[in-house]
């Protein structure tokens, strides 16, 4: 491969990396802060997390298929359509993120006791929820912008804007927790806050591009519409995957309190270490869109190949680093040794599992970036079903405690080896490499 094609690859995937790694910075500030509040705090922000985070990432379509749309009109050349498409896609995301909101309020004690989780749990998870709610419209505006600026082949803009944003919610969350004496709710409103000074920074951003080429601002019913019907596929896929999150942790609140707070913090730590693969994913949905609208096939099969590689041994060092410090992490998140020995014994799955995820985050990000949305809802269906039964044998076989929170996480590890054998599949073929400034 061309080296100017790595540097490509680089120059796109290290601010996202590390735009992608303070993202969730945002849950392990509040996961750190509110450990120490008590066990059933944490807990409580466990099954709350779980809610909040499906409730914004069903609509990562917003930052996937965003990306895809514009990252293609910018390879034929054709940035006025392609920032109308991103203003579109922030308005989208505006409004569903007001429904949300109100759906979240409404009903967020009834939606925690799904989960099966102790009286004590679910009050705690039912204030921090119905305050993070109001945040929710922001987070997906951020998620829209940020798949404009992608697509602009821009990940430094989304890089600045989530340090900065992580910074400013770890000193409020710790501020209004612990010495104004706020307790879980103040982790919520410094979420809640530092992610409105994300959005507002990021739609500037986008706005001003967008007045510079003279794209309307307007709510444009159209194109909302168009932005709404395209992503369907993906929230499928989406939504499918956030199934298989959301049964893993309903699985873990049946093995008891302290199994499900370690299972917080460790799933914490997966979406971490995700988030941090997923900087390929990011410079695979860019490149390819690009590229495919460029009408370049070569350029797409040769950064995927790179990235595939780059993928694993990126895995690979994260396995050893979480190998190295599982016994260490769980210091930083509770005082409860039960919980601390459950979360370490949980960590060692999740660290074996980081070469085979890597695989999946890239193929996955390169499949969204060439528009083959249409058959990732389709596949990630499949891998749902696939996980069913062996949670299914799970549950049968009564295992509880430590061990059955072991054993959770390694059938989570095989939905991850079948989902990258799937993508893997998928990329060798030629169905998914259609060329032009739309798909």
């Amino acid at each position: 491969m061309p080296t100017d094609h790595r540097r490509e690859i680089l120059r796109l995937a290290v601010p996202a990396f590390l735009a992608l790694v303070a993202e969730p910075l945002f849950l392990l500030a509040d996961s750190a802060i509110v450990g120490h509040l008590g066990t059933s705090s944490l807990a409580g922000l466990g099954v709350a997390s779980g809610v909040l985070l499906t409730a914004a990432n069903i609509f990562v379509f917003l930052a996937y298929g965003t990306t895809a749309v514009v990252a293609r009109r910018t390879g034929a050349h054709d940035e006025k359509g392609a920032l109308a498409a991103g203003i579109d896609g922030m308005w989208l995301a505006l409004l569903l993120g007001l429904g949300a909101t109100a759906v979240l309020v409404a009903f967020a004690e009834p939606l925690l006791r799904v989960f099966g989780a102790s009286d004590a749990a679910v009050a705690e998870g039912a204030i921090y929820l119905a305050i993070s709610a109001f945040g929710i419209p922001a987070m997906l505006v951020v998620l829209a912008a940020m798949g404009v600026l992608r697509g602009l082949q821009d990940t430094r803009t989304p890089m600045v804007a989530a340090i900065a944003g992580f910074t400013a919610n770890a000193i409020l969350s710790f501020v209004l927790v612990h010495p104004v004496g706020m307790g879980i709710a103040g982790a919520a409103w410094g979420t809640v806050i530092a992610q409105t000074g994300m959005a507002l920074a990021l739609g500037a951003v986008v706005v001003r591009g967008a007045r510079r080429l003279r794209v309307p601002l307007k709510l444009h019913g159209q194109g909302v519409l168009k932005a709404a019907s395209g992503g369907v596929p993906l929230l499928v896929r989406t939504l499918a995957l956030r199934a298989v999150l959301l049964l893993t942790t309903w699985v873990a609140a049946g093995l008891g309190e302290p199994q499900l707070a370690a299972h917080q913090v460790a799933l914490t730590v997966w979406s971490s270490l995700a988030f941090a693969l997923d900087a390929l994913a990011i410079a695979g949905q860019a490149i390819t869109g690009k590229a495919l609208g460029a009408n370049d096939v070569p350029a797409v099969r040769a950064a995927t190949s790179t990235m595939v590689r780059w993928g694993v041994w990126f895995g690979v060092i994260l396995t050893v680093v979480i190998v190295a410090l599982h016994r260490v992490i769980p210091l930083g998140f509770s005082t409860d040794p039960e919980v601390r020995a459950a979360l370490a014994a949980a960590l060692l799955i999740v660290a074996a599992g980081q070469p085979v995820a890597g695989i999946a985050f890239v193929l996955d990000g390169v499949l969204i970036g060439a528009g083959d949305a249409r058959w990732l809802a389709f596949a990630q269906t499949g891998f749902l079903l696939a996980y069913l039964p062996m949670v299914w044998l799970l549950q049968a076989s009564g295992v509880t405690g430590t061990s059955g929170l072991v054993w959770l996480w390694v059938a989570f590890g095989l939905f991850m080896a079948i989902r990258a054998a799937g993508l893997h599949w998928r990329a060798r073929g030629d169905e998914w490499l259609v060329t032009g400034s739309s798909r």
